[in-house]
């Protein structure tokens, strides 16, 4: 099989590059300086083990290619907001043989949250999600990191929207020769659920810095447990805290990089690039469409999700907003939503 990387930032670098270092055929897409920089000099990733330079086929979009082979896996790696575009660009692609990519390949879609698969499934007819458990940092242009140890990261496999079949097993051993677990499962949305709880601290994070002290932690704290009484209300089963932790152990620890620190997590990478854009709806803004649908007021996930989209939109530094001050905001919100008002955030300024 070739694997074929749509968005070869932190997560998808780190999937390729790995797959590639265990002899398996990879093209990557990327675009802008990350896109120039992989055709003049390669994939340069960094990861405990060592530093490797994967020299790949780098394509902006699927017409560099001509057409796809009947062999080849997409792996859906973008951010969540950019998945659309994405979906347009690679559907019509033509295959060998005949037909269109969205009718005849397999699309993993290796994404925080919940919202891409179902997008996907609306033009590709193989969907398969992917509860991406994998630290990775985009360094520079042509390089990311990945510093798990001793796995690279932890990608449970599954049919979206239920089920498995021997193509996810199939990604699922290659994986495991690559520095992952793949674990494959037929309920992978229980586990991107509990990951999607995880990530309701990453606007927190991109917008007050780490999760670290009895502030901060408290907040995460509450902004979770609202997460977890709107997914209760919706009947929709996650992973506990427990069960992931007894299945993870020491398989993906963090060890610090030279040359490659990791300021924070996705949504703080975004703002520390100026990407002008944010995860945060499909994030923190889940759980206030779930929260709209069951009558859950989600009064700390709204404040979360225009404050990271605030700043992605005018690009401010990550984690530049005091915790006091956040905490005051959210406390502020809780406190308008019991009291029955209307909760209207002040445009930043």
């Amino acid at each position: 099989m070739r694997y074929i990387i749509i968005g070869a930032g932190a997560v998808g670098g780190a999937i390729g590059g790995r797959l590639a270092g265990a002899g398996h055929e990879v093209v990557l897409v990327a675009r802008g300086a990350h896109l120039a920089a992989l055709r003049e000099g390669g994939l340069r990733l960094k990861v405990p083990d060592g530093e490797y330079t994967h020299r790949l086929p780098a394509v902006e979009g699927p017409d560099e290619l001509g057409e796809l082979r009947a062999d080849d896996v997409l792996v859906l790696a973008v951010k969540t907001q950019d998945t659309v575009a994405a979906l347009q660009a690679w559907g019509p692609a033509p295959v060998a043989g005949g037909g269109t990519a969205a009718e005849r390949l397999p699309l993993f879609c290796a994404q925080n949250g919940v919202e891409g698969q179902r997008l996907a499934l609306r033009v590709f007819r193989q969907v398969y999600g992917v509860c991406v458990w994998l630290p990775a940092t985009f360094v520079e242009p042509g390089a990311v990191s990945a510093a798990g140890s001793p796995l690279t990261g932890m990608l449970h496999l599954g049919r979206h929207p239920h089920g498995t079949d021997e193509t996810a097993r199939r990604v699922a051993a290659d994986l495991e020769k690559a520095h992952f677990e793949a674990p494959v499962v037929a309920d992978v949305a229980r586990w991107q659920y509990a990951k999607l709880l995880s990530n309701l601290g990453n606007a927190l994070e991109a917008v007050a810095g780490p999760i670290a002290g009895d502030k901060a932690g408290q907040l995460y704290g509450r902004v979770r447990a609202e997460g977890e009484s709107v997914l209760d209300a919706a009947g929709i089963a996650y992973a506990s805290v427990a069960e992931q932790q007894a299945l993870r152990g020491h398989k993906v620890d963090l060890v610090p990089l030279d040359g490659a620190p990791r300021g924070g997590g996705s949504s703080w990478q975004s703002l520390s690039r100026g990407t002008g854009t944010i995860e945060a709806d499909y994030l923190n803004g889940e759980i206030a469409l779930l929260g709209r649908l069951h009558g859950v007021p989600t009064p700390l996930n709204d404040l979360l999700q225009h404050l990271a989209n605030t700043f992605a939109r005018e690009r401010r530094e990550p984690g530049s907003m005091e915790i006091d001050e956040l905490v005051r905001r959210a406390d502020e919100a809780v406190e308008a939503v019991e009291a029955g008002e209307a909760v209207a955030f002040v445009q930043e300024s």
